[in-house]
């Protein structure tokens, strides 16, 4: 006998979970950085177009499926259009991609967090070290972290390998980030080519196993656990948020950053760059077109008003983002004025901005050890909220598909997830090894890409605007709700998202530059090809589907 589906066990475990799985790394990390490599506040005025005219519109159209069909990604499209239902099965593939090597990410904040525990902090002055052995080569910059996000077509993950053997702590590097970054190479060991990958990290490969247990054990009692669990995942970052702004804003020169970071220089809308970077990290941080937030939205009530949970998500999200900025920009704007130097030439323009930011202000607050603790327990709960709510997803549309195996008895689903869970787990162990992070850079630029998400995001406008019926589907939200919304949404569907979002993958094709690894090296012309393999192994399942659905077809 099967049993019933899940469904929340209370009306904020849904709201917390969207806010988990869509505010990450990506608006805490990547969204600053983004600001500062395309000029401040300049940034801000596409990312809000985009936010307007395809984030929340999307979000709402995913939310509003899920809740209406009471399914996962891949069933849901096929039961609302055969003829696309590829959609679903993309989102399910870029989803397992991204579980793969989210992890790996979540054990590198592991191992920093381990180092915490020292009596001073490693990256506090000069003469501390790892305790490594002298001829390991290779290293893992702090920032690192911060490259990925769901993580996030430009998620590309730069370690500034490059003038650190040649660096010193000097008066203008008092945290001594750079020295730490070289006192870090215990982390990887890199090989000098994906072509040597190397043995095994085994301390990364313990600190990922303990990543998947946690997240196993989160999950495997479904809503119920995971959206428990939410209450604490996706709240206390805003805690420590709260603290380093408060912080920063009272460091000398703070407002020279804040006035860099909400002054646009207008020059820069007309970059394409700019308006490539505002989409994807639109879809990146609103966790679009990778199933999750069909799958949540599943487990609401039928009656459940998802228009004003959009609304609310929306707002928090973007507004994290934004208060994110503030405090790595006041932060950036001390250390401008504590070197003498611009805002333009303060950090490097690198995804870890704000892993040079951050943690100095941690080493400016009283027991920064405790603080620094917190710090990475913030980054490890950041992105563990998105494992979560990521394998739940994954979970809930290979449910719908085997329903036996997931919902047939207690212990078939415990083993079914656990052997899901050792899975991802094995696929993320080639990222552990000493020449794991060029595997992990291919997964992220391309299996996870912006692009794949642009071409999902696309399909879905023209399935519901065109061929399932904007005015059709608004009649489903109207009996959902009780209410019609505005023609605002219907539009941005049919018309405004597809166009703008082609738009962007134009652009993204024009500006395409083949994957290079801290800008140095370049990849064999058969590691571009098992990248593209990755990208197209979801790209190509909506035309195939579809020719598989016309030629079963009669008539």
């Amino acid at each position: 006998k099967l049993r019933e589906r899940d469904v929340w066990s209370g009306k904020f475990d849904f709201l917390l979970a969207c806010c988990g799985t869509a505010v990450g790394l990506g608006n805490v990390w990547r969204f600053p950085y983004l600001c500062y490599k395309n000029g401040g506040g300049a940034f801000l005025l596409p990312y809000m177009l985009v936010v307007i005219v395809s984030g929340v519109p999307i979000f709402f159209l995913e939310v509003a499926i899920g809740q209406f069909t009471k399914l996962g990604a891949i069933k849901s499209w096929t039961s609302l259009c055969p003829l696309i239902s590829g959609i679903g099965i993309a989102s399910a593939v870029i989803v397992f991609y991204t579980l793969c090597y989210y992890a790996v990410i979540l054990a590198w904040a592991l191992f920093y967090l381990f180092q915490s525990f020292r009596a001073e902090l490693p990256w506090a002055n000069c003469n501390n070290t790892l305790e490594q052995p002298s001829h390991m080569p290779g290293q893992l910059d702090l920032r690192t972290l911060a490259g990925t996000d769901r993580g996030r077509s430009e998620r590309k993950i730069h370690l500034s390998c490059r003038g650190i053997l040649e660096s010193k702590c000097t008066n203008t590097q008092p945290l001594a980030r750079t020295d730490f970054k070289l006192k870090a190479k215990y982390v990887l060991q890199i090989t000098d080519g994906i072509d040597d990958l190397g043995g095994l990290r085994w301390e990364l490969a313990g600190v990922l196993l303990l990543a998947w247990v946690i997240c196993y054990l989160t999950v495997f009692q479904g809503t119920k656990s995971t959206g428990k669990a939410m209450y604490f995942t996706a709240t206390f970052p805003y805690v420590m948020l709260l603290i380093l702004l408060v912080r920063g804003v009272t460091l000398p020169g703070a407002w020279k950053g804040i006035k860099y970071y909400i002054t646009p220089n207008i020059t820069k809308l007309g970059e394409p760059e700019v308006w490539i970077d505002a989409g994807t990290q639109v879809f990146f941080s609103y966790s679009l077109c990778i199933g999750v937030l069909v799958s949540l939205g599943s487990f609401n009530a039928y009656n459940n008003n998802c228009l004003r949970d959009t609304v609310i998500i929306a707002g928090v999200n973007s507004g994290t983002s934004i208060l994110a900025g503030f405090a790595i920009f006041a932060a950036l704007g001390f250390m401008a004025t504590e070197q003498g130097v611009s805002m333009e030439d303060v950090a490097a323009k690198g995804p870890g901005l704000a892993f040079i930011a951050y943690p100095k202000e941690v080493l400016l607050l009283p027991v920064s050890q405790l603080w620094s603790c917190l710090f990475f327990v913030m980054i490890f709960l950041l992105g563990i909220s998105t494992l979560l709510t990521d394998t739940l997803a994954l979970v809930t549309s290979l449910g719908d598909l085997y329903p036996q195996l997931f919902r047939g008895g207690k212990y078939r689903k415990l083993i079914a997830m656990a052997a899901g869970c050792f899975a991802c787990y094995l696929v993320g162990l080639t990222m552990v090894t000493r020449g794991g992070m060029y595997i992990l850079q291919l997964f992220d630029f391309y299996g996870a890409s912006g692009f794949t998400l642009l071409w999902t995001a696309s399909w879905q406008c023209v399935a519901i605007g065109w061929f399932y019926g904007d005015q059709k589907f608004y009649d489903v939200i109207e009996d959902m709700i009780g209410y019609r919304p505005g023609p605002y949404f219907r539009i941005c569907w049919k018309y405004l998202a597809p166009i703008l979002n082609t738009a962007i993958i134009i652009f993204n094709i024009i500006k395409y530059d083949p994957l290079t690894y801290n800008k140095t090296y370049n990849y064999p012309a058969w590691g571009h090809a098992i990248g593209w393999g990755l990208a197209l192994s979801s790209i190509i399942m909506i035309p195939l589907r579809a020719i598989y659905i016309l030629c079963k077809a009669e008539g």
